[in-house]
């Protein structure tokens, strides 16, 4: 017999003429575990959930953060391209005003002790940014007792 027909339960291959059992990536021994394919829809679309939902936590803490500095820079252009004819001292709170033609200017006068169009209150840090000063309005807003 020239070719011998090997039964179904072994395992041989007939382009190398070898027993390749144990190569192969699948069970072959009919008292081998049977292969189940777990379902893994559920915590797929679980672990979907909470990975999109932490990234756009995240996603929201940083354009908070960014709506942020944004806004510092436009109050640190408003203040830097005001007029003003002193040198702010770092640590001061200034007040920024708009005159009749409604050009920007920085004072040292209170808004309680003019009545001029008051933008609103500046605090020069140590690094050179103006930071905006809480009136009592917006400390109330935030829940902060003047």
């Amino acid at each position: 017999m020239e070719n011998d027909k090997k039964p179904d339960n072994v395992v041989f291959n007939n382009d190398t003429q070898k027993y390749d059992a144990a190569l192969k990536p699948y069970a072959t021994n009919v008292g081998a575990p049977a292969i189940i394919a777990t379902d893994n829809i559920t915590w797929k679309n679980k672990n979907i959930l909470k990975a999109n939902k932490q990234i756009e936590a995240k996603y929201l803490e940083l354009k908070a953060e960014y709506d942020k500095m944004m806004e510092e820079l436009e109050y640190n252009n408003l203040v830097y391209n005001s007029k003003f004819n002193f040198e702010p001292i770092i640590g001061q709170t200034y007040h920024l005003y708009r005159d009749k033609n409604e050009n920007p200017f920085l004072s040292i006068i209170a808004p309680d002790e003019c009545n001029f169009d008051c933008i609103g209150s500046f605090y020069l840090n140590s690094e050179q940014i103006w930071k905006k000063v809480l009136d009592n309005t917006d400390k109330n807003t935030f829940g902060i007792n003047a």
